[in-house]
């Protein structure tokens, strides 16, 4: 409950005793608390695994605790000793375990062993590795052709087990790879592609040290990446200013407590974190961004109008940039009227904004779900950029551009190409290195994929990883897809939701997760290696042993169907499988920065992936830094949920006990729920008047005029300082009222940040 009397309260700060306290329940939950903690010694430091939680960089001299309560999360979430053996299907049907929470399944803990779906008993029942991926091989190939096949990849798969599965779903024959970066950061994907020639960021760790100010826009590092707020609190007790743009009030970027600071956990004190905290309307970064580009250009002027020198980077702009002459049209032609409705701030609040930015030798923008969820998520990311180029902060100690991604290794998959729209110059080296032609035609994203399915078109869905049902929008149509398919494999570490609307033929195949020990068959103890979001690929191990014998590696799994479908005469799939190193001197033969990988990569922190933007080389069509010239949008949900009564724009996100559709328990302490995952957050005088007329409990329904009825039901309302017109509540439950056909311009990412709602009084039971 969200703090009635006697209830604990929402915490003070981020980080410090409740940290520490979560820590402890979640290591005695996993009932096997001394292998967790021997485990999370060895969490990311160069000898040990990189943590299966975010993907927030390692520092260069790390300390002997390089973790955070979430990854403490993640490791005794994974190194449990609760098993799902035969023996728990054979108790129950799919169409029990199906009205079971997310977290009561996976909390019965680690898969031991593979399984068939058995639609007579409707149950999963064992099955040999030889049999599942015989059976798997033939159906494969007995599909009319290979774009009837999706390849989805969760960011939790090494940079080896993505490349292999790459390889594998090419050498059968198409480009289908829905992964996770199309739900979450592929708005920055395409929008950076566009302005710097490369789709990543441009900062390292240690720019954080170094910066003057840092603009932190739609993000919530308590939750989703802790480690950067020990990295925000440095810079803001060395002077930077931390300027948070999120319309909803999160503790974390307010106060944090480090939990390895002995002084300030005796005191019970915290450093703030935000020098300003601005809450925009959900959708509206792009109009405050261009509120403060405007503010810019207008004292530029003043300043060259009385002799002073120009604020801008003359210099940059001239010899790096192109477009600024439309982009400062645009902007100009944006009215004040229009940014302030937009963006819901106020004129004030973006001055001081842009006082921050003027103030500044050395700014980095960093970024995550906030931004990239809307219909406008790439002209918004483009704008954050265009604010940066005004003044040359890329390519600088202590600036540059950064999108937080999630997952521990997302980026790296991209990377290692799992694209459906590889380029050219990948396939053919592809081509020259293993003597295979590759398919050319683009494959399917995400929410291609689920429209085959549903469609009929596509017809056999294999998941490395993730839990495809409840990561994705419009969740009943997909589990409808998944049910048409006459093939599904979910390649897992625990039970989902995924996995219980099997297709025709439905696996279930256990792998090892990331802190397990992984040995060939000569007994070698086998690494793997990730990319955080600064671009550094590191190796990792593990160091607890299989929770079952029968577990294999994901890359032996990928091996296992690749050889039993396209076969080993032109790959030796079971060699590679066999020996790491030999993936990484596939990927350095054919993927330009991967030289002397298995040499580099064995170092100390690893090494970092050259980024030419970074160095102001920009691979653009003008050679150069692009300004984008877009309008502000027409309208966002909140312009048009103003115009009727009883209409919301509702954001997903998560609670902090869970990562992605990873629910480690029920309680959300920053935001003061405890034991529950279904309550609406609002602003209080909306709460006040919606009770008036609905009561405490209510259920929330789609608006997206499609014909299609998305309602979920029996929330409980919970007052929470963000704006009017704004509410907000936990994925997964959620996202049955994201819909399939609203996605990002460019990006196809689905809008889980600006849906519009309506709320109804809850029918009595």
């Amino acid at each position: 409950m969200a703090q009635p009397d006697g209830a604990p309260k929402r915490s003070s700060a981020a980080g410090g005793w409740g940290a520490l306290k979560s820590c402890g329940k979640h290591l005695l939950g996993s009932r096997a608390p001394l292998s967790g903690a021997r485990a999370l010694l060895k969490a990311n430091q160069p000898n040990g695994f990189d943590c299966p939680g975010c993907a927030w960089g390692d520092p260069e001299h790390g300390s002997s605790f390089e973790f955070c309560e979430n990854g403490v999360k993640a490791v005794s979430w994974e190194a449990t000793d609760k098993r799902t053996k035969p023996s728990f299907f054979a108790r129950h049907t799919l169409t029990e375990l199906r009205t079971w929470s997310d977290f009561a399944l996976e909390g019965e803990g680690r898969l031991t062993h593979p399984m068939r779906y058995d639609a007579a008993s409707d149950r999963y029942l064992p099955v040999s590795w030889d049999e599942a991926f015989a059976e798997i091989g033939a159906t494969l190939r007995g599909l009319d052709h290979p774009d009837q096949a999706e390849f989805y990849t969760s960011g939790r798969a090494s940079n080896e087990a993505a490349y292999l599965y790459q390889l594998f779903a090419r050498a059968y024959g198409t480009n289908n790879f829905p992964d996770c970066s199309n739900m979450c950061h592929e708005a920055s994907g395409v929008a950076l592609i566009d302005a710097i020639g490369i789709g990543k960021g441009t900062v390292l760790l240690e720019d954080f040290e170094k910066a003057d100010a840092i603009f932190c826009v739609g993000q919530n590092p308590g939750t989703n990446h802790p480690r950067m707020l020990g990295d925000l609190r440095r810079a803001a007790e060395r002077g930077a200013k931390v300027v948070v743009l999120n319309p909803v009030r999160e503790r974390g970027l307010e106060r944090f407590a480090d939990p390895q600071n002995t002084v300030e956990m005796l005191r019970g004190s915290s450093q703030p974190i935000a020098s300003h905290y601005l809450q925009p309307r959900s959708g509206g970064d792009m109009a405050a961004f261009r509120g403060i580009a405007k503010i810019v250009f207008a004292r530029d002027e003043e300043a060259l109008a009385s002799g002073r020198p120009s604020l801008l980077d003359r210099a940059f702009l001239e010899h790096h940039t192109a477009g600024l002459d439309a982009y400062r049209a645009a902007v100009e032609a944006t009215s004040w009227d229009a940014i302030l409705d937009q963006s819901g701030l106020t004129y004030d609040d973006i001055s001081a904004m842009a006082d921050v930015y003027l103030g500044a030798q050395r700014v980095i923008a960093t970024w995550a779900m906030g931004v990239t969820q809307h219909r406008h998520s790439v002209a918004t990311v483009r704008e954050i950029a265009n604010l940066l180029f005004l003044r040359g902060h890329i390519g600088r100690p202590g600036a540059g551009l950064c999108p937080v991604r999630g997952h521990s290794n997302v980026q790296g998959d991209r990377t290692v190409g799992i694209n459906e729209r590889p380029s050219v110059a990948f396939l053919e080296s592809l081509e020259r290195h293993f003597g295979l032609a590759m398919p050319r035609k683009h494959g399917h994203n995400v929410l291609a994929a689920i429209r085959a399915m549903r469609d009929g078109t596509s017809k056999a869905f294999i998941g490395l990883g993730g839990n495809f049902l409840r990561a994705t929008p419009d969740t009943p149509v997909v589990a409808q897809a998944l049910a048409s398919c006459r093939l599904t494999v979910h390649i897992a570490t625990k039970l989902n939701h995924a996995h219980l609307v099997p297709g025709a033929i439905g696996y279930l195949l256990p792998c090892m997760g990331r802190t397990e020990i992984d040995r060939n068959a000569a007994g070698k103890t086998q690494i793997v290696t990730v990319e955080d979001s600064m671009s550094m690929v590191h190796g990792s191990g593990g160091i607890n042993k299989p929770a079952s014998k029968e577990l294999r590696s994901e890359i032996a799994i990928i091996a296992g169907m690749a050889q039993a479908t396209v076969g080993s005469a032109a790959i030796d799939w079971a060699g590679l499988a066999a020996d790491y190193d030999r993936i990484r001197e596939a990927i350095a033969a054919t993927i330009p920065g991967f030289s002397e990988y298995n040499t580099r990569v064995r170092k100390p922190r690893g090494f970092m992936l050259r980024n030419l933007a970074a160095e102001r080389v920009f691979e653009t069509a003008s050679g150069r830094a692009n300004f984008s010239a877009d309008a502000l949008p027409a309208e966002t949900e909140h312009q048009v949920a103003k115009k009727s009564q009883n209409t919301f724009v509702l954001q997903t996100f998560r609670s902090h006990d869970q990562y992605n559709t990873t629910i480690y328990g029920l309680d959300d302490r920053y935001r003061g729920v405890y034991g529950e995952r279904k309550v609406l957050f609002a602003h209080p005088d909306d709460l006040a008047e919606i009770r008036d007329r609905l009561g405490e409990r209510v259920d929330i329904v789609g608006l997206h005029a499609d014909g299609v009825t998305r309602r979920a039901e029996d929330f409980r309302l919970v007052p929470f300082d963000m704006p009017r017109g704004a509410v907000a509540g936990y994925y997964p439950e959620l996202n049955v009222l994201v819909p399939l056909s609203t996605f990002g311009e460019k990006s196809d990412t689905p809008t889980s940040k600006s849906v519009l709602v309506t709320l109804e009084a809850r029918a009595a039971a």
